[in-house]
């Protein structure tokens, strides 16, 4: 006979399961307490906001021309000792495993949480750090008001805390050839292979709608 214990553990288990996967997003940007790792596929048709940045060189850059590429987009910033030195080692290590494969075809960008430190020059720096190639991988900033644009527009919040420490929304998201978002990772376990799994549906499909 299963014990009444067992079975109130149970819903328990089940009651929290649900309350974690109706939390805010907001909720998931640094917090020890929070799921780790959620996976989820973006509803159909979202587009991507359209933005215009400053990368690594101080050179406009215009979101709308990476159109036909699969576009993997994280948030990160230069100073940060938590999670995202971590999405920009693997972010690199993808950049690595594709350098020969299907190079042309996806563009890395990592968008800046804290424009007041980081500046074209420190985000090259960082870059270099990690051994980023700008051939296919960016580095942006701009100003307080273009950056809060683009936030809002992928669901960032961010929460300045004091110069160079900053609390930001974890998400990395992947972006299909037509410019809609597909998949979104919120957390900091995810794994390269998920990212690559992904990346592959969309060249198979070549930006049609997948069944995931």
């Amino acid at each position: 006979m299963v014990s009444r214990r067992l079975i109130t553990s149970k819903r328990r288990g089940a009651l929290w399961l649900v309350l974690v996967l109706l939390l805010p997003v907001d909720l998931y940007a640094h917090v020890a307490s929070a799921p780790q790792t959620v996976q989820v596929a973006a509803p159909p048709n979202l587009k991507a906001p359209d933005f215009t940045l400053l990368n690594q060189e101080g050179e406009r850059f215009v979101s709308s021309a990476l159109r036909g590429k699969i576009v993997v987009l994280d948030f990160i910033y230069t100073t940060c000792t938590d999670v995202c030195p971590l999405f920009t080692a693997n972010f690199a290590q993808l950049q690595r495993t594709l350098k020969n494969e299907n190079k042309g075809d996806i563009f890395f960008v990592s968008i800046t949480t804290d424009p007041e430190v980081d500046s074209p020059k420190v985000l090259k720096a960082y870059a270099r750090r990690y051994g980023a190639d700008f051939q296919s991988w960016a580095f942006l900033t701009g100003t307080e008001a273009q950056l809060k644009e683009v936030w809002k527009g992928f669901g960032i919040r961010v929460i300045r805390k004091g110069r160079g420490l900053v609390q930001h929304t974890s998400l990395t998201t992947v972006i299909d050839q037509r410019g809609m978002r597909r998949f979104n990772y919120f957390g900091e376990k995810w794994q390269t292979n998920d990212l690559l799994n992904d990346m592959s549906t969309l060249l198979d499909k070549k930006g049609t709608i997948s069944d995931r």
